[in-house]
């Protein structure tokens, strides 16, 4: 049997929460799949309020949990191999220390660390209106090798709940780090009924 994939999952502490909280559920359940989570100061408030879970819960769930301080991690240095790295959700603080290579935390020093070692780093980032320092942001994130996934739903796939949504994004996301087989939503395969 293969070596799990080590995925570095980041939730900082943007509206959103249930996006890395859905992450981290279903990379969990996965077999192939080592998850290292890093959780924000502000994103234990924000897991409060929103999901009505507790982050503990969460560093239990994940293979490997680090402090948001703790700079001397195994993630802060590009010789721990890892697959790729998600930031879900992804704060304008966060999207700004990813684009600055500002090092002061160790989401912002992981992302660094699989930016430099050319390593997907995707980005869920979360808020809205935009102004132009943002855009500008995600531009520069994106030139230095960011993939930028605001979570915008797909209506095409008549979601119902609130799960489906969440689901929608977080398989897009699976996507891009080439876990394609998540089953979390119905390809596209046109419209129903369309004429050959």
């Amino acid at each position: 049997m293969s070596e799990p994939r080590r995925i570095v999952i980041g939730i900082s502490g943007a509206s959103g929460a249930i996006y890395g909280v859905r992450l981290l559920e279903v990379l969990s359940a996965r077999d192939d799949v080592e998850t290292h989570l890093v959780i924000s100061d502000g994103a234990v408030e924000t897991i409060r309020y929103e999901t009505g879970r507790e982050s503990d819960e969460l560093r239990r769930m994940a293979t490997v949990s680090y402090q948001p301080k703790d700079l001397a991690a195994p993630l802060a240095s590009g010789t721990f191999l890892t697959e790729a790295m998600v930031i879900a959700p992804c704060s304008m603080g966060t999207l700004s220390r990813v684009a600055t290579s500002a090092n002061d935390n160790l989401i912002g020093r992981a992302a660094d660390v699989h930016l430099k070692e050319r390593r997907p780093l995707v980005l869920l980032v979360r808020e809205t209106p935009l102004h132009a320092g943002h855009l500008r942001l995600m531009l520069d994130a994106t030139t230095a090798g960011a993939i930028i996934v605001p979570p915008v739903p797909g209506f095409y796939q008549r979601p119902k709940t609130i799960e489906e949504l969440v689901d929608h994004t977080i398989g897009k996301t699976l996507d891009l780090l080439g876990l394609t087989d998540h089953g979390l939503y119905v390809r596209w395969q046109g419209p129903a009924g369309r004429e050959s």
